[in-house]
């Protein structure tokens, strides 16, 4: 299968430009799929900048972008040197290639933090990822989604299918209209609340451990009881007693295992 590549090396010259390129994302180029019938799949994995995807009426992955640094970064933008004023420039170096309906999107300079606002047909699964000064949010697709953010919020709204989702700081909001029955989840965040919406519907074993916050739920969940885990080593002559933190309970007869952690948060497991 042939792979298309799409590349654009934006260079913005003088400071109104540079700002002017930061308030607003430019339509980079569409991204045609090898088979526009079928599911498709995103990848972009960034070191800075915000993500959003959200789902539109045609076959192609529409892509635009904006730098992401909201400060300016040029300062002294009428300092002189021999005679010659400096003309403040940034750059924007992105790309994408396309194969048997997976489109992969590159940030071509790690340096440089970039907003991508990209619409998707809405038979996508996703797999993103950013580090710093940026959120990765999701409108309406409906696939297998796998997100992971660092120093951000991750939100997931109107999805349906499957997904993974974890941040180290922010907050992780979910809000599935349909889920991929017997599929497990997983969603973690070290500082921050975990808000999961799903069905009514939903068939699962609930697994969920808050080190510092408190869990709550309007299902009606049987909750298990927390008995003794056991441990030996290996000449069976020495034990280890404990009684583990996980909270474990089965919704609607459980199902496949929804993990939910956090450890400075609370975490939320509602219906709709």
């Amino acid at each position: 299968m042939k792979v298309l590549k799409y590349t654009i090396l934006m260079l913005l010259l003088g400071y109104a430009t540079f700002t002017s390129a930061q308030e607003a994302s430019s339509e980079l180029f569409r991204v045609p799929l090898s088979s526009p019938s079928e599911p498709g799949k995103l990848v972009l994995d960034q070191v800075s900048g915000s993500i959003s995807v959200r789902v539109h009426s045609g076959s192609e992955v529409i892509i635009s972008a904006s730098l992401g640094n909201k400060k300016a970064h040029y300062k002294d933008k009428n300092k002189s040197k021999n005679g010659m004023t400096r003309i403040p420039n940034s750059s924007m170096d992105v790309s994408a290639e396309e194969k048997n309906n997976v489109v992969r999107v590159f940030n071509g300079q790690v340096n440089k933090s970039v907003n991508f606002d990209i619409q998707v047909p809405k038979r996508f699964s996703l797999k993103l990822s950013t580090v710093n000064n940026g959120d990765i949010k999701v409108v309406g697709v409906d696939g297998e989604l796998e997100i992971s953010n660092v120093n951000g919020e991750i939100t997931l709204e109107e999805v349906s299918g499957s997904a993974s989702a974890d941040t180290v700081n922010g907050d992780v909001t979910v809000g599935f209209v349909n889920i991929t029955e017997n599929t497990p989840m997983a969603f973690s965040s070290l500082n921050g609340d975990l808000e999961i919406t799903f069905p009514k519907n939903l068939k699962a074993h609930i697994k969920a451990k808050s080190d510092q916050g408190l869990i709550y739920t309007d299902f009606d969940m049987k909750v298990a009881d927390k008995k003794p885990e056991v441990k030996k080593n290996s000449s069976g002559s020495v034990y280890q007693i404990r009684v583990e933190k996980w909270v474990r309970g089965d919704i609607n007869g459980g199902g496949a295992e929804m993990l939910f952690k956090t450890f400075n948060g609370d975490i939320f497991v509602k219906s709709r």
